[in-house]
């Protein structure tokens, strides 16, 4: 799921971020997506990419949901309310994806259809695998030009590692206008 506020075309930096919506650790990470896309605006793509871990036993759901809010236009807002609500979704299972999707304003029948029927199982599967592939073995874990930085074990200077990439790269664009 691409972050349609930040999608440019003419983005030279994809930051892909392989996260979990059921885990405490993407909540906190989600401070760091922020500051990124504060920085650099426009000039990267913030990519979600989903790898449920098993241990959480809600997260497949709740990545094909973030799939369907992606569809009906609220992907990034989505899946923010989502991982604020990390400990009720463990708690109380699927309900809290409708009514996060209420909450939002979303289509929430749309979402219990999409649930059932399975339409996002094919994203939601191909992210995983490929994943497992890079050898994604937690999250959150980001992946910026080839790198992967792991943010499961520890995300302390996470994100000056990946600005310092994503500087780089700009540089290298001709985009270093931060």
């Amino acid at each position: 799921m691409s972050d349609s506020t930040t999608t440019s075309a003419s983005s030279p930096v994809v930051l892909e971020a392989w996260f979990d919506l059921q885990c405490p650790d993407c909540l906190r990470a989600l401070d760091d997506v922020r500051a990124l896309r504060e920085k650099y605006g426009e000039r990267v793509d913030v990519r979600l990419r989903h790898f449920p871990l098993e241990k959480h036993k809600h997260a497949y759901a709740a990545a094909q949901a973030a799939e369907e809010a992606a569809e009906q236009g609220k992907g990034w807002p989505y899946t923010e309310a989502l991982l604020a609500r990390t400990a009720d979704l463990g708690e109380r299972g699927e309900p809290v994806l409708l009514e996060v999707a209420r909450e939002l304003g979303l289509d929430a029948e749309e979402f219990d259809t999409a649930l059932i029927d399975g339409r996002h199982l094919l994203v939601v599967d191909a992210d995983q695998a490929e994943g497992k592939a890079i050898k994604v073995t937690g999250t959150p874990t980001y992946v910026v030009d080839g790198t992967r930085l792991d943010g499961g074990k520890s995300q302390d200077g996470l994100r000056e590692r990946i600005e310092e990439i994503v500087d780089r790269l700009l540089a290298a664009a001709g985009r270093d206008d931060s």
